[in-house]
């Protein structure tokens, strides 16, 4: 069996974490810039609050029924969601855990009998709310596209599940996909939803009677033929090992205002590539190609909230590096070949790739002995920046004022990465 755990409301039950006043209030998160919705609370959604909807618009009701509004607080986020998942390592054997997203991690569960399933779960979710905060519900089924429904119905019944549902017998399995709309499957966007309608294949129900052959035919080939036989209880989907080391690695941010200056969009890209190359030398690797990118905003006046392609391109660096200093010239030249007088730009990002072991890069006879050092003056660097926080030691090119910087006019305190931004109790 396998079990999906699913933290409810993640980044709004986050915040109230540190304001036990919010706990049966209405709260949102917005998302970069302070632009649209993207996490809602049980009372907020009650409200009619849309999903991913614009702030602007929404803010009526939000002030009219005084609903909380948060900015996203990454650095409180990333940090509780480490926290659920060192949690659950602790409960399980940590191979057993895979985490799926920042507030979603699949479980396997095969090592405990049937019988004790429901009780385990019930468990593991008291156990995560007690060591961390955070309320989560649990989803149990014998393959992973069966345990998302199951933990889908989970959340939409707290009270009559307790935020536990268990899917071992046939029966329940029955039910739970009959209760399940075709759009709401794990797996079946918008599209393939509507040319299912189109077949009469309403439910999650419909979908598993169909025959492995018609779903090859149909649905997208192999992706199809393993969704159909997830849905009739044949595991098809297997546990995947963590990825300790990414294959690519990208920082992208949308600007606080729009940016026209080139001087500007070149601090911001530097930036983003010290970001990247940080990421990149802690995982003890080093890339020998070097992407930018950036998002115009369309000219239009009425269109403020859109933007138009995203306009790139790259570079292959002579020899693989995770020295900031080595990135930041190339990837500033890119900016430069990409940037037009006069437009606005909405959104920048930067990307490593052709990501190779560190180790495995041969120094260089013919350069200077300082410029081999590098990688120890990059390792000092790191360790007061993770000492000191907040960038205190950066390439002069990422520029200080940074007025380009994304709006975060709503955050909450970063209570548990900050010491001068600790919870306070009077």
């Amino acid at each position: 069996m396998i079990a999906i755990i699913d933290c409810n409301s993640f980044y709004c039950s986050c915040e109230r974490l540190f304001k036990p006043n919010l706990r049966n209030s209405p709260v949102v998160v917005l998302s970069n810039n302070d632009g649209c919705i993207i996490s809602r609370s049980d009372e907020a959604k009650a409200l009619g609050v849309e999903m991913a909807g614009p702030y602007f618009k929404a803010k009526p009701l939000i002030e009219k029924y005084g609903v909380a509004t948060f900015s996203s607080n990454y650095n409180l986020y990333g940090d509780l969601s480490w926290r659920v998942m060192e949690t659950l390592r602790k409960i399980l054997p940590p191979h057993c855990v895979e985490v799926y997203s920042v507030d979603e991690c699949f479980v396997d569960l095969s090592h405990i009998p049937k019988e004790e399933l429901q009780a385990f779960s019930l468990y593991m979710r008291e156990t995560v709310e007690t060591w961390t905060g955070i309320k989560v519900s649990i989803g149990v089924a014998p393959t992973k596209v069966l345990s998302k429904i199951a933990n889908r119905l989970s959340k939409k019944h707290k009270e009559a599940t307790n935020c536990v549902l268990v899917l071992d017998t046939p029966r329940k399995t029955e039910q739970a996909l009959q209760k399940t709309p075709i759009e709401d499957v794990w797996g079946v966007g918008y599209q393939y939803a509507e040319k299912l309608k189109r077949y009469s294949i309403n439910t999650a129900f419909d979908l598993s009677k169909k025959d492995i052959i018609w779903a090859t035919k149909n649905l997208g080939g192999v992706t199809g033929a393993r969704l159909v036989r997830e849905l009739k209880g044949i595991p098809s989907i297997q546990m995947m090992d963590e990825l300790i080391n990414k294959k690519m690695i990208a920082t992208t941010r949308m600007f606080g205002s729009p940016v026209t200056e080139l001087c500007d969009i070149k601090e911001a890209v530097a930036t983003y590539t010290a970001r990247a190359a940080e990421k990149l030398r802690r995982q003890n690797g080093a890339a020998n190609t070097i992407s930018v990118f950036v998002v115009p905003r369309e000219q239009s006046h009425t269109t403020h909230f859109r933007h138009g392609p995203s306009i790139g391109s790259y570079v292959i660096l002579p020899l693989a590096t995770s020295c900031t200093n080595e990135l930041i010239k190339p990837a500033v030249a890119l900016v430069e070949r990409l940037y037009e007088k006069g437009r606005f730009y909405k959104k920048a990002g930067v990307m490593l790739s052709g990501i190779v072991p560190d180790s495995s890069i041969q120094g260089n006879l013919f350069s200077p002995a300082a410029k081999n050092k590098n990688r120890l003056l990059m390792s000092m660097m790191d360790n007061v920046n993770f000492a000191m926080r907040d960038d205190v030691l950066k390439f002069a090119s990422s520029g200080t004022s940074r007025d380009w910087k994304m709006r975060q006019e709503l955050r909450s305190p970063r209570y548990t990465t900050r010491w001068d931004e600790i919870c306070e109790v009077k």
